[in-house]
C-alpha cells in the first residue's frame, strides 16, 4: 500500500498526551483538540495514561483515543514514551506525532513538539532529585529539537529561552488562547476587596515572596486578605508556604482553596480586587489571560513571559523584591480609576488570545511538518 501523503487524504497525525497531567498542558490540549478533531485535513489519534482519561472527558467524536497502562513514574512515562510509543506510532502510521511538550519520542514519525515548560525553575530547585529531574528535562528538549520536524512555542519568550540557538527557524511562536467563559462582571457590580493568586502551589510560583509582601501590605492596609487558588504540588514547597503564613500571623488573612473549577474560577476573577502574579518563571501565564478577559486589575512580575503576554495591561513588580510587590499592589488598591483603567485595557488586551486561532495555527504546523 502506498502510504505517501497526499493533499486528498486526512493526515494522520498522534497527539502524544501524557505529559498533560496539570495546568496549562491540560488547559491547551481540552481547548484545542475540539478544532483539531474538525479540520478536514486531519485524523487525530489520541495517546492518554488511563489515569488522564477524567481530566478529558468528554473527548470530541472525531477524536480517535488510545488508552495505555503502565506504573506511573517520570522516568517509566519516559521509557514508554521512547520506546512503547514510536513502536504505536509506526504501527498506525501515523504521518505525524506530536507532543504538546518540550519534548517527545525522538524515533516517532515527523515529530512535532512544543516549548512550554519553563527550564529556568531547574535553577532554584537544587534537591537532587528534582536536579536530575530537571537535568533530564533539558536534555530531552534539546535532543527533540535537534529531531524535530518542527516546533511551536507559546511565546517569543519561550522560543528564546528553549531553543538553545537550535533549528529556530522552524520554531513558529503561537500563543495559547482563553475560554470565552472568562468575561467581565455585570455592569455596575463593585468588586470585592481580597487580593486573587492563581496558580498551584510549587516553587515557581512565588508565593513565599508574595506571603511577606502581603505581611507588608497590611501594615498601611490592615484588613488586605489573599485567596490562593491552586493545588499543592509535592510536599516541601506547599509545606514552605504554610510555614510562611503562620511566621507572619496571617492564618486569618489567607485563604488556600486548592484546586477550583472553572465555574469558580471566573466567579474569583470577578469579584477580587486584582490578580497578582508573582511567579518567576513562566513561558505563558494562563492565570493572566484569564484575568485580562475578566477585565481584573493585575499587579505581575516583571520576569520571563510575563510582560509580553501582558503588555501596557497591568503594573509590574519585581518579583524577588516583597517590597516592591506591596507598593504595585497597594498602587492599584489606593487607586480606583487606575483598577478601572487596567481592567478596560485588560479587556482589549485579551481579544488577541483565541484557541480557535491557536488549533487552527497549530493545524497548520502539523500539516506543513507531513508535507
Amino acid at each position: 500500500m502506498d502510504t505517501s501523503f497526499r493533499p486528498s487524504t486526512r493526515l494522520k497525525v498522534l497527539i502524544n498526551a501524557l505529559h498533560a497531567k496539570t495546568g496549562g498542558g491540560v488547559t491547551h490540549l481540552r481547548a484545542v483538540l475540539p478544532y483539531l478533531a474538525k479540520d478536514p485535513r486531519l485524523e487525530i489519534h489520541l495517546v492518554l495514561h488511563q489515569s488522564q482519561l477524567s481530566r478529558f472527558d468528554p473527548l470530541d467524536e472525531g477524536i480517535h483515543p488510545h488508552l495505555v497502562s503502565f506504573r506511573e513514574s517520570y522516568f517509566r512515562t519516559l521509557w514508554w514514551e521512547q520506546v512503547r510509543l514510536p513502536l504505536m506510532a509506526w504501527r498506525l502510521r501515523a504521518r505525524v506525532t506530536f507532543s504538546p511538550a518540550n519534548f517527545g519520542p525522538i524515533f516517532a514519525p515527523r515529530p512535532v513538539i512544543m516549548l512550554r515548560n519553563a527550564l529556568a525553575v531547574g535553577r532554584r530547585d537544587w534537591r537532587p532529585r528534582r536536579w536530575v529531574y530537571w537535568s533530564a528535562l533539558t536534555l530531552m528538549t534539546m535532543a527533540s529539537l535537534l529531531r524535530a520536524r518542527r516546533a511551536i512555542a507559546v511565546s517569543d519568550y519561550a522560543r528564546r529561552a528553549l531553543s538553545f540557538g537550535l533549528a529556530r527557524q522552524r520554531i513558529a511562536v503561537i500563543p495559547h488562547g482563553v475560554d470565552p467563559a472568562y468575561s467581565p462582571p455585570p455592569a455596575g457590580s463593585t468588586r470585592g476587596d481580597f487580593l486573587l493568586a492563581v496558580g498551584d502551589i510549587y516553587i515557581q510560583k512565588n508565593y513565599l515572596m508574595l506571603i511577606e509582601a502581603l505581611a507588608i501590605a497590611r501594615q498601611t492596609h490592615p484588613g488586605l486578605t489573599l485567596k490562593i487558588a491552586g493545588a499543592n504540588v509535592g510536599d516541601e514547597y506547599p509545606g514552605q508556604v504554610s510555614d510562611a503564613i503562620k511566621r507572619h500571623g496571617l492564618g486569618d488573612a489567607i485563604e488556600l482553596l486548592g484546586s477550583v473549577d472553572r465555574n469558580r474560577l471566573i466567579a474569583l476573577y470577578r469579584d477580587c480586587a486584582l490578580l497578582v502574579f508573582p511567579s518567576t518563571a513562566e513561558t505563558f501565564g494562563h492565570p493572566l489571560v484569564e484575568a485580562m478577559a475578566s477585565g481584573t486589575p493585575i499587579a505581575s512580575s516583571n520576569q520571563a513571559a510575563m510582560p509580553e503576554i501582558l503588555g501596557d495591561a497591568g503594573i509590574y513588580f519585581d518579583p524577588l523584591d516583597p517590597r516592591d510587590m506591596a507598593a504595585a499592589i497597594g498602587k492599584i488598591i489606593n487607586d480606583r480609576d487606575l483598577a478601572s483603567r487596567l481592567g478596560i485595557s485588560a479587556q482589549k488586551r485579551a481579544k488577541r488570545y483565541s484557541w480557535e486561532k491557536a488549533a487552527r495555527d497549530t493545524a497548520d504546523i502539523l500539516v506543513a511538518a507531513g508535507s
